[in-house]
């Protein structure tokens, strides 16, 4: 999980300029190189300081993944079923759980870097996968995939592969059981109810 997480936060951040839509092997790069450069230089982070690094994902994050897409995967066919209603209360809590659980990674830093395989994209191309590596000091390399949309402001991540485990997958596996169990109201309010309690024992350690 831990690898899991790390190879996630390594993308969150971009001080790119979204003037000119970037390749998504390079941006994945760059991006990459500024997340560890913020770390080394910032010991706030490194120590765990949560208003930071909120502030931090709050600005980056959102903007470079879609979560609408990912949630729409995650929820299978069921997302057909949902009302409008429903699929915005249902994005937003994944997306809140989904921020709560990679801002972790950012006291987690241990020296780890990225090698970015060279991703051949043509200019029709309006989905990709970005090959990597994870490095870490004296450990294995961990395969991280992202696979990436282009929208209009840029190319954005809506599912993560490591090792070979689809993040969008493993989800829908959870999300489909709940469902069939209890129907999408349910799912939304566990979610809501894991979101809850998490910022409730921020504010107690705090």
């Amino acid at each position: 999980m831990k690898k899991y997480v790390w190879a996630l936060a390594l993308f969150l951040v971009t001080g790119l300029a979204r003037a000119d839509i970037v390749a998504p092997d390079v941006l994945v790069r760059n991006t990459a190189q500024d997340v560890i450069a913020i770390i080394k230089q910032d010991k706030d982070l490194q120590n765990g300081d949560q208003k930071k690094v909120l502030a931090l994902v709050d600005a980056k994050i959102v903007p470079n993944f879609d979560f609408t897409r990912m949630t729409q995967l995650a929820a299978g066919r069921y997302w057909r079923q949902a009302t409008p209603e429903q699929r915005n209360a249902l994005v937003s809590e994944f997306r809140t759980m989904l921020v709560r659980t990679y801002t972790k990674a950012f006291t987690q830093y241990k020296g780890e870097t990225i090698d970015v395989k060279p991703a051949k994209v043509s200019p029709a191309d309006t989905e990709t996968t970005v090959r990597t590596q994870l490095l870490k000091p004296g450990g294995q390399p961990t395969d991280v995939d992202y696979v990436m949309r282009k929208s209009d402001s840029g190319w954005k991540v809506f599912d993560v592969v490591i090792e070979g485990v689809s993040m969008v997958t493993s989800y829908r596996g959870t999300f489909s059981s709940q469902i069939e169990q209890s129907g999408i109201d349910s799912l939304i309010k566990s979610l809501a109810d894991l979101n809850a309690k998490a910022s409730t024992m921020k504010a107690d350690a705090k």
